[in-house]
């Protein structure tokens, strides 16, 4: 049985259901993709005797987990009767129509986001180890992540973003051989971040409004994931220098509100398609690497409240998809004629508290008289002109060599 099938059509469902009035609202039967789903709170039928074994171990599960939250003030779990569990509000089956593989209907998802429970995550949540999507954004959950989570081998996304968890990273994440999408943010874990977790095949990574602290781990290039998210932590020391070599599966990466020093990396855009790059409410120093012209796609760059400076060049200012440049609080110059025609070009350009001759709404005089960072030396690579951009040159490499490959 392929899992992603279960993923996919679940993800569907549980989309289809968010536009319904109240929490838990769905369909009761379907299929799609090789699987019959049942489940969700609605008209779940009685399932085949032959589920019985693996049904449960999930009602174990659901009942010892029923019996740890203390609160629940939509009464989601009113439902939770009985040891049908496919007819649990928020608890989703799915059953595999494949003639190699004998049906059983199995409990393949939980949703319960913006219940408002309170209580805590049990270690027999692990019991459950065909569940390929965990969503639990928006509670009231309290302590740690159980080690036993280990055991959830099939699960592909874990979201418990916007609870009270606290403790270190959750390692336990990092052993789960199907996680492709990790969202913890909006919650009190503290400590550093693991190496492993960007050494891991996660396609999102969402750990920010925490308060991890300490070094962002080296490794960070080693990422293959579309959209990283760091934000609001208490993150210090450099950017590392491996996030100028990030791959072109990079679309999204946010360092703001951090404690960040030292230079932007030499090489961040060259082999990356990145649309959003924030690195604002830090302490960056130093001038801004030519590279970041390669950005072909950004949309969104943001620079503001650090200490950079020197002017921002043509290059920087003529990327063909940028929305909005801020670059307000930082020590800059001056900037290029193609800055200025930014205004004509619709594009939010925010330049202000700088150290700009001649332009309104600048630093006075004695603070840009001693820029930070002076002595800084920040490791630059002397640009040729034209800039040949990695990732630009690889896609026409590409396209070049196989016209019938499709787009990832």
């Amino acid at each position: 049985m392929d899992k992603s099938y279960i993923l996919n059509f679940l993800l569907l469902i549980l989309h289809l259901s968010e536009t319904q009035a109240a929490f838990g609202v769905g369909v009761g039967v379907g299929s799609g993709g090789g699987v019959v789903w049942v489940g969700g709170g609605i008209n779940s039928p009685e399932p085949p005797r032959s589920s019985l074994p693996k049904l449960n171990g999930a009602y174990t599960a659901l009942q010892a987990w029923k019996s740890a939250i203390t609160d629940d003030p939509l009464k989601i779990l009113d439902t939770w009767v009985g040891p049908n569990v496919c007819s649990y509000k928020g608890v989703f089956c799915s059953d595999p129509q494949d003639e190699m593989v004998s049906s059983n209907v199995l409990v393949s998802g939980i949703d319960l986001n913006h219940a408002n429970l309170q209580g805590t995550l049990i270690k027999d949540l692990s019991l459950l180890t065909d569940m390929s999507l965990l969503h639990l954004n928006s509670n009231r959950f309290t302590g740690n992540v159980p080690d036993t989570f280990r055991d959830l081998t099939s699960l592909e996304e874990l979201d418990l973003s916007n609870n009270q968890l606290s403790g270190p990273f959750p390692s336990v994440t990092l052993y789960m051989p199907s996680l492709i999408y990790l969202d913890i943010r909006f919650n009190s874990f503290s400590g550093s971040l693991p190496q492993e977790l960007f050494n891991r095949n996660l396609d999102a990574i969402f750990v920010n409004n925490n308060q991890f602290e300490g070094e962002i781990p080296q490794n960070l290039g080693n990422s293959p994931a579309s959209v990283i998210n760091l934000a609001n932590n208490k993150l210090s020391g450099n950017i590392p220098a491996s996030f100028g070599f990030m791959g072109s599966k990079l679309k999204e990466i946010l360092f703001l509100n951090n404690q960040l020093t030292g230079c932007i990396p030499e090489g961040v855009g060259l082999f990356t398609e990145m649309q959003v790059l924030d690195v604002s409410f830090n302490s960056l120093m130093g001038h801004v690497p030519d590279t970041l012209s390669c950005l072909q796609d950004i949309q969104v760059l943001n620079l503001a409240h650090n200490k950079l400076s020197g002017e921002l060049s043509d290059l920087l200012c003529s990327m063909r998809s940028l929305a909005n440049l801020t670059v307000a609080y930082n020590f800059f110059s001056g900037f290029s004629q193609e800055c200025s025609k930014l205004f004509f070009r619709n594009i939010g350009f925010d330049f202000s508290l700088n150290c700009i001759p001649g332009r309104d709404m600048q630093r006075p005089q004695p603070e840009c008289s001693m820029i930070p960072g002076g002595s800084l030396s920040c490791i630059r690579i002397p640009t040729p002109n034209p800039l040949v951009c990695g990732a630009l040159a690889v896609s026409s490499t590409t396209k070049n060599t196989d016209h019938s490959s499709p787009s990832p």
